[in-house]
C-alpha cells in the first residue's frame, strides 16, 4: 500500500507556481516550474499532485497542456503515475522506490541535512518534570493565555535589558514560533500588492508569508562582507516597501553578524524612510565568537523596530514557541489579529520555557560550545573531501553557506539523493531562483553523520564537475 507523504491542492500548487511563465502557456514551460519546485524542495518527494483537470483549471490552461508536462515530468523521472492511484513527485533515478510507499529510505541509512536544528538538551527533561508540578494550577481556569504567562513574558523583557534594550512585559507577545510571530505582523502591517524588504540570499519561509499575504519581497543582495547598506538605503527610499525583514544576529543562511556601526546606520536608514522593520533574533544565543556582542537593533530605533525570539534553535525545534517584542500599542493590535488565527500558546509548554529561562546561560554555554565543535569537525573533513568548495567560517548560526565553484547545486540536491542524503539547494534562499552555485550545509548532526554526510557528498558531486580544486577556506562569499 503507497504511504503518501502529502498531497498539495490544485490551488496550493498554482500559488506555488505564480509566474511560471511570461508569454504564452506551454507544456514544456509548466514542467520546467514544476520541475524547479522539486529540486528547491517545495515539493518532496512522495507529494501527490493534483487530478488533471483540477490542475489544469487551476492555472487557466488545457488538460492537454497538463498532461503533456506530467509526460515530460515522467520521462526526466521527476514525477510517477499509476492508474487509479494519480501522480506524485519523485527523484530522478530513485528505482528502488517507484512510488510513495517506500519514500524515504530506512532512518539508519538516511542523512537529513535539509533542516538546521538540534535535538534537545539533557537540561530539558529536567525543566519538563518542573514545569509538570506547576501545571495542577492552571487545570481550574480556562486555559487560554492570548498574550502568554506572564512570568513567562517577564522572563523574556529581562532577557532584553540584559542585552541594553529595557522592556516591560507589555511589549512581549507569545506565539507558536517566530514563523508564527511574523505571520501576525504581516497581517497587521501589510496589504496585497504592497512590497517588504528582504536579504538575498535569505531565509525562504518568511518568503513564503511575504507571498502568502499578497505582498511582494524586494531583495537586497548580501555582500562578501554582510550588508549593502548604501544599497539598502536607496532600496528603502526608491522602493517604498510597506516593512523590512532582517536576521542581523547570525544571517540565515550566511551566519554573518551586523556591528554596532551597522545596526545604528540601519536604524538611521529606517527612520528616514519611516519603514518599520522586523528583526529576526532566532539564531542570536548561538554566537560562536568570543567578541562582545553588540545590542539589539531595537536599542536604536524603539519605535518602528519589531524583534522576533524563538525557543526553536536556542533549547528545541519541537519546543514550538518564540515571542515577538514590539511597541505596547502594536502588541495590543496583533493580540486581536490573533483571535482569527488561534486563541493562545499551549500551557504546558510556557510554562516549560518558563524553566528553562530561569537560568539560560549553563544550558546556552554548553549549547555553544558542542555547536562550535560540530562546526570545526565540518570544516575539517570538507578541506579534506571538498576542498574546492568555498566559505566564511560563520560568526554563528547553525550553518555554512558553501559556494561550490560552479551552477550544480540542484543538480547536487538530486545526486545526493541516490546516496541517501537529503539536501536543500542555494536557489530555495533565493527571493526569484538562481544562487545554485550555494549550498546551504548545516552543523547539527552528530559528528561521525556529518563526516559520512561530507563522503556521501563528495561521491555525488564527484560527476558533477566544477566542485574540486585547491582553495583556501575562510574566503568570504557572497
Amino acid at each position: 500500500m503507497s504511504r503518501v507523504i502529502g498531497r498539495v491542492g490544485a490551488r496550493g500548487i498554482a500559488d506555488l507556481l505564480q509566474d511560471w511563465h511570461s508569454g504564452r502557456p506551454s507544456s514544456r514551460g509548466l514542467h520546467r516550474a514544476v520541475r524547479r519546485l522539486v529540486l528547491d524542495g517545495r515539493l518532496p518527494p512522495g507529494t501527490r499532485l493534483p487530478a488533471e483537470r483540477e490542475f489544469a483549471e487551476a492555472l487557466g490552461v488545457s488538460r492537454t497542456l497538463v498532461v503533456r508536462a506530467l509526460e515530460l515530468l515522467r520521462e526526466e523521472g521527476f514525477a510517477a503515475s499509476r492508474q487509479g492511484s494519480g501522480s506524485w513527485v519523485r527523484l530522478p533515478g530513485d528505482r528502488a522506490n517507484p512510488d510513495p510507499g517506500g519514500w524515504p529510505p530506512a532512518t539508519g541509512e538516511f542523512i537529513n541535512l535539509a533542516q538546521a536544528t538540534l535535538p534537545a538538551p539533557p537540561e530539558l527533561t529536567t525543566a519538563l518534570d518542573r514545569a509538570r508540578c506547576l501545571l495542577p494550577e492552571y487545570l481550574s481556569g480556562h486555559g487560554y493565555q492570548a498574550f502568554g504567562l506572564p512570568e513567562l513574558r517577564e522572563l523574556i523583557a529581562a532577557s532584553y535589558a540584559r542585552r541594553g534594550l529595557p522592556t516591560n512585559p507589555q511589549q512581549i507577545l507569545v506565539t507558536n514560533g517566530a514563523q508564527h510571530g511574523f505571520a501576525l505582523v504581516l497581517r497587521a502591517l501589510v496589504s496585497p500588492g504592497e512590497r517588504v524588504l528582504v536579504e538575498h540570499p535569505t531565509y525562504p519561509n518568511p518568503l513564503q508569508a511575504i507571498r502568502g499575504v499578497g505582498a511582494e519581497a524586494v531583495a537586497v543582495p548580501m555582500l562578501a562582507q554582510g550588508w549593502d547598506l548604501e544599497l539598502m538605503s536607496a532600496t528603502l527610499h526608491q522602493a517604498n516597501p510597506k516593512l523590512a525583514y532582517l536576521i542581523p544576529d547570525f544571517q540565515n543562511p550566511t551566519g554573518i553578524r551586523m556591528g554596532a556601526d551597522g545596526r545604528e546606520r540601519l536604524a538611521g536608514m529606517l527612520r528616514r524612510t519611516r519603514t518599520p522593520a522586523v528583526i529576526d533574533e532566532t539564531l542570536v544565543d548561538l554566537d560562536l565568537t568570543d567578541g562582545e556582542a553588540p545590542a539589539p537593533v531595537a536599542a536604536f530605533d524603539e519605535g518602528r523596530v519589531i524583534t522576533l525570539g524563538s525557543a526553536g534553535k536556542s533549547f528545541w525545534g519541537g519546543l514550538r514557541l518564540g515571542w515577538v517584542r514590539a511597541p505596547e500599542d502594536l502588541v495590543q493590535r496583533l493580540l486581536l489579529d490573533r483571535a482569527a488565527v488561534d486563541l493562545g500558546s499551549p500551557v504546558l509548554e510556557q510554562l516549560l520555557l518558563t524553566e528553562l529561562l530561569r537560568e539560560p546561560e549553563p544550558v546556552l554555554r554548553r549549547r555553544r560550545e558542542e555547536v562550535a565543535r560540530l562546526r570545526d569537525v565540518l570544516i575539517a573533513e570538507l578541506a579534506e573531501h571538498l576542498p574546492g568548495w568555498r566559505f566564511r567560517v560563520p560568526d554563528g548560526g547553525l550553518s555554512l553557506w558553501c559556494d561550490l565553484g560552479s551552477p550544480v547545486s540542484s543538480r547536487l540536491v538530486v545526486a545526493a539523493e541516490q546516496h541517501g542524503l537529503r539536501l536543500v539547494p542555494g536557489s530555495r534562499f533565493a527571493v526569484q531562483g538562481s544562487l545554485d552555485r550555494y549550498l546551504r550545509f548545516p552543523y547539527t548532526l552528530p559528528a561521525e553523520e556529518l563526516r559520512q554526510s561530507v563522503r556521501r557528498i563528495a561521491a555525488a558531486a564527484a560527476p558533477l564537475g566544477g566542485t574540486s580544486g585547491p582553495c583556501p577556506l575562510d574566503v568570504p562569499v557572497n
